[in-house]
């Protein structure tokens, strides 16, 4: 069964300036630069009939291109920090493109997503021993991180391998976002 997720993939450029800003958290298992992404809709673990399903169904977004702005750092997970990543601003074209994912999967019968979207690329996913201390400090010696903008010409749906910590990412279709 494949494991599937619809997202948006960083430019290599990007994700080179991102990778930059890894290292210096012993707890942390850092996520390869060519996998970053922004998660628009986790699918999870399908039979492929399912996932054809899924695969086919996306055609039908219909969204212009649009831009993408990175924002800050930050992490999940409060007081039992799992992870940091970098903040993608909310914009109506970005939560457009995902609320109409989310309709789509629902119609190929997938349940509901029942986490509110937060858009972000994962730089790091933190072990058990990772203090709140530590990450928030991490994060203010990385405090000056300046914004980029990006645009984004087409989403993309990821196949993943069954790992913890995810990785490495295989794009098995790609959706052009038209004018």
């Amino acid at each position: 069964m494949p494991r599937l997720f619809t997202g948006i993939e960083v430019p290599e450029s990007m994700a080179d300036d991102l990778s930059r800003l890894q290292g210096g958290l012993s707890s942390a298992r850092w996520i390869d630069p060519e996998d970053f992404h922004i998660s628009l809709r986790f699918i999870g673990d399908v039979d492929v009939r399912t996932a054809n399903d899924v695969a086919d169904m996306l055609y039908a977004v219909k969204k212009r291109p649009l831009e993408v702005t990175l924002s800050g750092l930050g992490s999940f997970g409060g007081d039992k920090p799992r992870s940091l990543f970098i903040e993608v601003k909310q914009s109506q074209p970005l939560m457009e493109l995902q609320a109409e994912q989310e309709r789509i999967m629902r119609r190929v019968g997938l349940p509901p997503e029942t986490r509110k979207f937060k858009p972000h690329v994962t730089l790091a996913r933190l072990g058990r021993d990772a203090s709140a201390r530590d990450v928030a400090d991490w994060i203010a010696l990385r405090g000056l991180f300046l914004s980029r903008t990006f645009f984004v010409p087409r989403f993309v749906l990821f196949s993943a391998k069954e790992v913890v910590g995810g990785g490495p990412y295989l794009v098995e279709e790609a959706y052009t976002l038209a004018a």
